[in-house]
């Protein structure tokens, strides 16, 4: 039963690419769960099978502790890693091959605070990997995308899992900006060209060298493109992940 977290800034696509991921696969008969790790949210694109609200809600916290909005979200955060036990128990009698976690809106809430890596490692003792959203709009910009390289580093320094990178949103770009973002993630002499074109002086120097810094540590932000509207790239996302965590082999025969 691998476990795939899904993890990016805040409107990168993180439940609506985790409800299309998991009505793909429903479709292509592979039994899958899906878990919300995130205990403020008030809406979500697909029925949880496993749901972090029912033991930590964002609301109750505020109220009960006489919080912000932002306070609260900081503590219910952490207070998740009290309920792993309870977590895993729920993902167990889900009965499932495949499990998808939809992670806190907030990117920082989950990747940056020690509740984060402890959830990721405790959460049943499955295999596992994650799934980096490089939201497409944002990353249009050549500054942006190295901004988004140096997040997404940040995040596989936080957890040392497998990691994939995904270009979400892709139907909201015209597909020469698709192409030319996916060349940038492939071949970093084209980053650097379009930073020295696009990108303007103290920016522009602090850029290459943070995009450096990281190609020298032997990081690979290859970008697969993914819509959650229109499937695209699905098929390719799936291979991998068969690749990655079950030899090639589906995760319900």
């Amino acid at each position: 039963m691998p476990v795939v977290f899904i993890i990016g800034t805040a409107g990168s696509g993180k439940s609506l690419f985790t409800a299309a991921f998991t009505d793909w696969l429903k479709m292509s008969k592979q039994d899958v769960a899906t878990v919300n790790l995130d205990p403020g949210v008030l809406k979500l694109p697909y029925s949880p099978d496993v749901d972090v609200r029912n033991y930590v809600d964002a609301g109750d916290v505020m109220e009960k502790y006489g919080l912000g909005p932002n306070g609260a979200a900081v503590m219910a955060a952490d207070l998740v890693a009290d309920e792993v036990e309870n977590l895993t128990r729920d993902i167990d009698e889900a009965h499932a091959d495949f499990v998808l976690v939809d992670t806190p809106g907030q990117m920082e809430l989950f990747a940056f605070r020690a509740s984060g890596p402890y959830i990721v490692n405790e959460l049943t003792r499955e295999p596992k990997a994650l799934i980096y959203l490089f939201d497409a709009v944002f990353s249009a910009n050549p500054f942006n995308y190295v901004s988004n390289m140096f997040l997404s580093a940040a995040v596989y320094n936080r957890f040392f899992q497998p990691q994939l990178h995904l270009l979400s949103k892709v139907d909201l770009l015209p597909k020469k900006a698709v192409s030319q973002i996916v060349e940038w993630s492939g071949n970093p002499r084209a980053l650097e060209d379009a930073l020295q074109t696009k990108v303007e002086d103290t920016k522009r120097i602090f850029s290459q060298s943070m995009m450096r810094s990281i190609n020298q540590l032997g990081l690979q932000f290859h970008l697969t493109p993914v819509s959650a509207r229109t499937n695209e790239g699905l098929i390719a996302v799936n291979t991998v992940l068969e690749r990655l965590l079950m030899q090639g082999e589906k995760y319900t025969t």
